[in-house]
């Protein structure tokens, strides 16, 4: 039944484009709308306003630019080098991705049924992008909104003491890899080989096992709270809600546990001394992203830009087809963002 789960999906042709010049932001909007007018050319239209658009992320978290067109995954990618200093890669997949260009990709295959909760993009990884840009080529008939989240406003909404714990010890979050769910070890790590999968996590601080059928398991302890780079406020920067048990349907939970057990979820998380994260704090945590949360339905030639730091952001349950491609570029290093950060440490092999 769930055999299929997390696996792509073909993506739909790419709509003809809307008309698209510039017209001032919308300033009542959060995040702000910027409104292309006229045929541009999206990646001129980028490069000429890139510093319009760059400030205004800065200053609010995310931007939407209504009218830029982009039709194809090449025109996302032009988009992203006219408006990041690099692209970021992805490793450490949690689910399959069609990968269109370097730093382009499909969305992650997620049942349109299911919600995508929020969450910053590889926020558990050592290296992760800094900005995100959702290209809506295909808007669903119903549903499928990219939603976002101001991560420094959800932290301070949280009760304190969850807050304090997760700053103090940190998440772990933990993996089971098997071969008919989920993200497979090349779409995680771009290899099978087990030598390269255990350098890769050796130079990831992460922890590995090999289970006697073959399959891997990982742990990985990352920090709850950063720092932004560029502005200096706490940021609520994770996956602690979106990655556990109990965000997952009700069925979903119970078919995957009653399969591989409940240590061989595909992905659980827990806090950072190893005790598991109860449903009702999954739910404090749920509560405060709503509580702030800011969703718009995409329209055909939408451009979404995030900071990912900054701002969290969801996938909301669709219907009909839907292609949003993302695009991810300015690596950093979440891990030297956390307040009084000490060195990190070594991956090892998990006992």
């Amino acid at each position: 039944m769930l055999s299929a789960l997390f696996r792509n999906r073909a993506a739909p042709a790419a709509p003809a484009p809307p008309t698209a010049s510039t017209a001032p932001p919308d300033a009542d909007d959060t995040p702000v709308i910027v409104h292309a007018q006229g045929t541009p050319d999206p990646a001129a239209w980028a490069a000429e306003h890139r510093d319009t658009v760059l400030d205004l992320v800065a200053e609010h978290g995310a931007l939407t630019v209504r009218g830029l067109a982009p039709r194809t995954p090449a025109d996302v990618e032009a988009l992203l080098h006219r408006l990041a200093d690099s692209p970021a890669n992805e490793r450490e997949a949690f689910a399959a991705r069609d990968v269109h260009a370097d730093g382009v990709y499909s969305s992650a295959a997620w049942p349109p049924n299911q919600p995508m909760c929020m969450h910053h993009e590889l926020s558990y990884a050592t290296r992760c992008p800094g900005l995100l840009l959702f290209a809506c080529l295909r808007p669903p008939t119903e549903g499928g909104a990219t939603a976002v989240a101001d991560s420094a406003a959800v932290l301070e909404s949280l009760p304190a003491e969850l807050v304090d714990r997760f700053e103090r010890e940190g998440w772990l979050l933990t993996r089971a890899y098997h071969d008919d769910i989920g993200a497979t070890l090349v779409q995680s790590f771009g290899t099978e080989d087990p030598g390269a999968v255990e350098a890769y996590c050796r130079a990831s601080a992460i922890d590995w096992s090999w289970r006697p059928d073959g399959s891997l398991r990982t742990r990985q302890h990352r920090p709850a709270v950063v720092r932004h780079p560029a502005s200096g406020r706490r940021c609520w920067f994770n996956q602690i809600a979106f990655l556990n048990e109990w965000t997952m349907a009700p069925e979903v939970r119970e078919f995957l546990v009653e399969e591989y057990g409940p240590d061989g979820l595909p992905f659980n998380t827990r806090y950072g001394n190893g005790d598991p994260v109860p449903q009702d704090v999954v739910e404090q945590i749920g509560k405060a992203y709503e509580a702030h949360t800011v969703r718009r339905p995409w329209s055909a030639g939408d451009l979404m830009v995030v900071d990912n730091i900054r701002t969290a952001h969801s996938r909301e349950a669709y219907e009909g087809p839907r292609e949003v491609l993302v695009a991810m570029g300015n690596p950093v290093h979440p891990r030297l963002l956390r307040p009084g950060h000490s060195a990190p440490r070594s991956g090892r092999a998990a006992a």
